[in-house]
């Protein structure tokens, strides 16, 4: 957990661009999408040594953190749970299911955090709509061993 944690109040877990691939397509358009993700960890957050997990409803944000002036792109995943304790190199896989909004830039700090609070509703309301709640049992989330990004972990 990072900035999301510390400066916000929203838990993010960062995951390598290069982890990611939507639909076999690595070049996905900048913003905020909503889906969920499949942890190899427990409702506490302490990880998993049979290869079993969880999966929760998440909101993720793709692209430079202009507020941050970031000068890489990145992706920040904020799971839509409590976690008892941060998870650093836990296996996460995504379903991203929809897409919220663009990426925008932020006078002040305080814009920023009520948007994500309105990005994480739109996000739980959506995955509570039938279609997109039974996607919460898709075998792929909880599948922690190989893949072509086996070595890619969360951070």
């Amino acid at each position: 957990f990072g900035r999301g944690s510390r400066e916000l109040g929203i838990p993010t877990a960062n995951i390598p661009l290069a982890g990611l691939s939507v639909g076999g397509h690595e070049e996905v358009e900048s913003g905020v999408y909503y889906g969920w993700a499949g942890v190899n960890v427990d409702d506490g957050g302490r990880r998993t040594e049979d290869g079993t997990g969880g999966v929760w409803p998440m909101v993720m944000s793709i692209g430079w953190n202009p507020f941050y002036k970031n000068t890489v792109r990145s992706v920040e995943v904020h799971i839509m749970h409590g976690f008892a304790q941060d998870f650093y190199g836990a296996r996460m896989n995504l379903l991203i299911l929809g897409f919220v909004r663009p990426e925008y830039d932020y006078v002040d700090k305080e814009s920023l955090i009520e948007d994500i609070r309105t990005d994480i509703e739109v996000a739980r309301r959506s995955l509570n709509r039938e279609p997109y709640a039974r996607l919460k049992e898709d075998p792929y989330l909880v599948q922690f061993e190989g893949g072509e990004h086996e070595q890619d972990i969360a951070s």
